[in-house]
């Protein structure tokens, strides 16, 4: 039976022998081997009671076996909900009875605090272990190797992603079969990923852009994929030169350069490098640059929309932007009050539209209303503008948006200016409440390494690149910023410890 996702990406590779994964300790396995072992997935999901449509929890190690359950979820029918396993046992009682799953699948040290919340929803509770064992994998072994695969059309839901839930409740974003594989196909093509490419694979597999960008493109094209456990520098330098590509953070790209024998001889058989989840400093890109030969492609995405916009393969990849809408998928800036278009160089509210974007929010009808339109506009959250050239420029997330003395400040603005500075590494600049402007500018700044920074430097510099109304009245110098597990700054964190 047709099954979208499932027959696109895993299907046409069921009798390949080419290696698909390679992991930390060596082990290859085989598209063939990896398309079985997704089936036997599929078989001990059925028989631990998963329903076409239902949810498939998973808080596990990123492993071979992870993957091939992720695959087999879809063949089943199921619908795929990775969750990150720095979650606490609260948190994660929120999203489980939230999204009532079938099947909970974490490792056996966690499973006693969650039977609970498995007991309240139904859910079979199973295991899966950092060394491969546990009760999922029993099942699953001496399970048929083929399954007959459960049809699933564009329209029906493939994953249910929370997002990160800095300002009220996470909300489970609905991707369909549609959403997913018209993202992978788009990706594919505008980087020119194919059956030779060989992807460095060093992401967390619970979010948009370790497992669906990655291994959803890698399993479109037929590239191959080494897959390491965590971020490790020197293991990234012993695996370039026998890959092609590189998907990452921005602190990736930080840490190898400072990273001794990251040089263009060692790039020498990449092809390309690309970065994505939070904002890449210029300096980051020119250094990059210097250094390997190599422009890193910057993009934009998000969990309800997977990606919408890419720096070109071919073509200037200019920093400080993410680029052009993918194809099939339309951007626009609207002002954020009234939801009117507005021209290139004005700056207000990011909208997507497309076959990407999500179906809605899980129990949200009414939040699904306020930020999708009846039209299938997406409201971002996300501020920006257009260049002359087309080219899209984040301004930062509404909700950091600061306003004094009834001006609009746009935080990047400021931090452009800041990052500038000799000495400084990186900046956040974020709004607190002030009783006589309602919102004062303040500035936390991070000096590189061995770096002392003068905050007289700061303020001269702040003088005469801005107007005076965006000046931060005070600077915090600190060793570093919080950030979430993709890299992003967490400025909710940073207002209340600076409040």
């Amino acid at each position: 039976m047709p099954n979208v996702m499932y027959d696109a990406l895993a299907a046409p590779h069921a009798a390949s022998t080419k290696t698909f994964l390679t992991d930390d300790a060596g082990g290859t396995t085989s598209f063939a081997d990896f398309t079985a072992l997704a089936a036997q997935m599929a078989h001990a999901l059925t028989a631990a009671g998963l329903r076409p449509g239902g949810r498939v929890a998973v808080i596990a190690p990123k492993r071979v076996e992870t993957l091939a359950l992720y695959v087999g979820t879809l063949q089943a029918g199921g619908v795929y909900l990775p969750l990150n396993t720095a979650y606490t046992a609260p948190e994660l009682e929120y999203f489980l009875t939230d999204a009532t799953p079938d099947i909970v699948i974490t490792e056996s040290a966690r499973a006693k605090d969650l039977q609970p919340a498995c007991d309240t929803v139904g859910a079979q509770l199973l295991t899966l272990e950092s060394d491969g064992s546990g009760t999922l994998c029993a099942s699953a072994t001496g399970q048929a190797t083929t399954f007959e695969t459960v049809e699933r059309s564009g329209k029906d839901l493939a994953a249910l992603l929370y997002t990160s839930g800095t300002t009220g409740r996470s909300k489970g974003a609905m991707l369909t079969h549609g959403n997913m594989l018209s993202n992978a196909q788009a990706l594919t093509d505008l980087w020119q990923i194919t059956a030779q490419d060989r992807l460095i694979h060093a992401l967390p597999i619970f979010h948009t852009h370790g497992l669906f960008v990655a291994m959803n493109t890698s399993l479109l094209a037929g590239a191959q994929v080494r897959l390491m456990e965590r971020f490790d520098a020197d293991a990234i330098l012993r695996d370039l030169p026998g890959s092609t590509l590189l998907m990452g953070v921005p602190t990736f790209y930080t840490r190898l350069l400072d990273t001794p024998g990251f040089t263009k001889e060692a790039c020498a058989n990449m092809r390309l490098f690309i970065s994505g989840s939070a904002p890449l400093l210029a300096d980051t890109h020119e250094s990059f640059e210097a250094r390997t030969g190599h422009r890193i492609l910057e993009r934009y995405g998000m969990t309800e929309t997977n990606m919408n916009t890419s720096n070109p393969y071919d073509g200037e990849r200019r920093a400080g932007t993410v680029g052009f809408p993918l194809p099939g998928t339309e951007v626009r800036i609207t002002c954020p009050s009234e939801g009117t278009p507005l021209g290139k160089g004005e700056t207000g509210m990011i909208e997507v539209r497309g076959p990407n974007v999500f179906k809605g929010y899980w129990n949200m009808p009414e939040k699904t209303a306020e930020e999708l339109r009846a039209d299938g506009w997406f409201i971002s959250g996300d501020l920006g503008r257009f260049d002359e050239d087309g080219y899209l420029e984040i301004s930062g997330r509404q909700k950091d948006l600061i306003i004094s003395g009834g001006y609009n400040i746009y935080p990047k603005e400021i931090e452009d200016v800041l990052n500038g500075i000799p000495g400084v590494l990186e900046s956040a600049v974020i709004g607190l409440p002030d009783p006589d402007f309602g919102e004062k500018v303040v500035a936390v700044v991070v000096p590189e390494a061995g770096q002392d920074v003068d905050q007289a430097l700061l303020r001269q510099e702040a003088a005469r690149q801005l107007a005076r109304f965006k000046h931060p009245r005070s600077y915090h110098i600190e060793d570093g910023l919080p950030r979430n597990t993709m890299g992003k700054v967490q400025k909710n964190v940073l207002r209340s410890q600076m409040a």
